[in-house]
């Protein structure tokens, strides 16, 4: 069962609407949807709440961190509560998958991505579950070249943040199957609506 949700993204009003912050726009999205309230404390070196969801309570976290040392957040929170990596989904942007696409996933690679690196060398293990959510890759840009790195920290365009908001919502509406256990249902019901 689920106790953590954790969205990656970097804090800051300089970042709040980068591609890289998908990952907090969809821990926002379930703050709200569930009236939670995210704060900052300091010994997580995040903004948490706590949720009730599905007849319990699932901590919500947003690293303060910045991308790259988002492990240390993680593993403090983790530490703290006693919760293990197959506890946790960890939300994040993904560069492999189209805007408009999410989907599930437990385990595997980090894919480079350097949160989810951290995230690993924090925790010892990469037995947790994500969710990818897609924001496209810089290569399918018609006749631009620019740098991942740049592509990430920007904001996406109208089309793409729709189709973004899209997919994070359909997400949303797995969230009750996904954090009841049923989690090849919820995966199912995701990935064949994207």
């Amino acid at each position: 069962m689920i106790k953590l949700i954790v969205g990656l993204g970097n804090p800051g009003s300089k970042h709040e609407h980068d591609r890289h912050n998908a990952g907090f726009w969809f821990v926002s999205s379930l703050a709200n949807q569930f009236g939670a309230r995210l704060e900052h404390e300091k010994r997580f070196h995040g903004k948490v709440a706590k949720a009730h969801i599905q007849s319990r309570d699932i901590w919500l976290l947003q690293p303060d961190t910045y991308m790259n040392l988002s492990g240390q957040s993680v593993g403090a929170l983790c530490r703290f509560h006693h919760i293990l990596p197959e506890e946790i989904l960890v939300a994040h942007d993904e560069l492999d998958l189209k805007p408009g696409v999410a989907r599930l996933k437990f385990a595997g690679g980090t894919g480079g991505h350097n949160g989810l690196k951290d995230i690993l060398a924090h925790l010892s293990s990469p037995d947790y579950w994500r969710l990818r959510i897609g924001i496209g890759h810089p290569r399918d840009l018609p006749g631009r070249l620019m740098d991942v790195a740049d592509f990430v920290l920007r904001k996406p365009l109208l089309e793409e943040q729709i189709q973004i908001d899209e997919a994070m919502a359909r997400a949303q509406d797995v969230m009750p199957l996904f954090l009841s256990g049923d989690t090849a249902n919820a995966m199912q019901a995701l990935h064949s609506a994207c």
